[in-house]
């Protein structure tokens, strides 16, 4: 069975509003601050979304259409991936060596240039490390890796499969 370039890039559309929807949830719902290593997650997220929706909607017939949009969607997921893999690694630091909390995010963008801005987050802080939600024992940046990790997936499939 082959399965159509529009019905995935529509199913990546879907993860993208599930993913976000789920965010925004935990923000407003459950009253969850996000920490900047969040907010970067989000963009790539909202990146591919993006993305994929212009493919939906595009519906290239030339293959090589198909696989520029695959590959910049899948950059933006591997965006999301790798801040999560690292805000994994800053969770999971001995407690000494976790960085101390830095200034919020809107601050940092009014103050600094987008490039210090960028180091200072990746950096990650105090805020980061704070687990204040699980799922069957894992926290939200290991469920994020694993949904992340899933899109990239499906998105460099898309890439290189036969059309």
């Amino acid at each position: 069975m082959k399965v159509s370039y529009r019905l995935v890039s529509g199913l990546l559309v879907l993860a993208s509003i599930v993913g976000m929807s789920f965010a925004l949830y935990l923000e407003h719902v459950k009253h969850l601050v996000p920490c900047p290593l969040c907010i970067f997650q989000r963009v790539g997220l909202m990146a591919m979304g993006i993305v994929a929706l212009i493919a939906f909607l595009h519906n290239p017939k030339s293959s090589v259409m198909k696989r520029i949009y695959a590959l910049l969607a899948g950059l933006g997921v591997l965006w999301s991936a790798g801040v999560a893999v690292r805000h994994v690694w800053i969770q999971h630091l001995p407690a000494d060596q976790v960085p101390s909390c830095g200034p919020g995010l809107n601050y940092l963008i009014d103050v600094f240039p987008m490039k210090d801005v960028l180091e200072q987050v990746l950096r990650g802080s105090g805020e980061c490390a704070k687990i204040d939600w699980t799922f069957m024992g894992f926290s939200l940046p290991e469920l994020s890796v694993v949904f992340f990790s899933g899109l990239v997936i499906v998105c460099f499939w898309q890439m290189f499969r036969k059309f």
